[in-house]
């Protein structure tokens, strides 16, 4: 749990930070439209999660196990950004209102999480849900720190959009997936001795 919530929220902080410097600086909308479109995933996403959270209930409610939901959830949050954001970053011709869409879809559709990762701290100790939360959130406040610095970091020595955004973001969200897949569980688990 810690390493997804680490890997969603480096493509969801680097992103959100870095989004209008790169609609106005290699989209080159103005800047009053890049600031205006920045806020179009943030609106996709409420949509989204009011989709994603009654998609779960019914999978649970018809039986399908809690963890293969979660599992289903979570990998729809990081497998649609990151082909997203693989596409808009291809240099195929897109036009820049395509990226915009591309991108508002991508970073709408990892509201799947909400169903995913953020149940599975419920889903496996409801008595102790606060707690882990706090400590995979912790581990997934550091992309808002190293994330959004490195990517400028990166974008001053490469000067490629691709290298410094895109590419970390697409590898974070894409071993996420392997992880989650490979070691998330729904099973509830006992932190206490009685």
């Amino acid at each position: 749990m810690i390493y997804a919530h680490f890997c969603g929220n480096w493509g969801h902080y680097t992103f959100l930070s870095w989004l209008p410097t790169y609609f106005s600086e290699e989209l080159h909308l103005n800047l009053t439209n890049a600031a205006l479109v920045s806020i179009l995933p943030s609106l996709g996403s409420i949509l989204v999660s009011s989709i994603a959270a009654p998609f779960a209930d019914t999978l649970i409610s018809k039986g399908v196990e809690t963890t293969t939901v979660r599992k289903l959830c979570q990998t729809i949050g990081f497998i649609s950004p990151a082909i997203c954001m693989t596409i808009s970053s291809l240099d195929i011709g897109l036009s820049p209102w395509t990226i915009v869409a591309f991108l508002t879809t991508g970073l709408a559709l990892s509201s799947f999480a909400l169903a995913g990762l953020y149940c599975t701290h419920q889903d496996i100790s409801p008595e102790y849900a606060s707690i882990l939360l706090g400590l995979t959130s912790t581990a997934g406040a550091f992309p808002g720190i190293i994330g959004v610095a490195l990517t400028g970091y990166l974008l001053d020595e490469t000067h490629s959009w691709t290298l410094a955004l895109f590419a970390p973001s697409i590898f974070f969200y894409l071993t996420g997936t392997v992880v989650w897949l490979a070691f998330a569980s729904s099973k509830p688990q006992r932190f206490s001795r009685e």
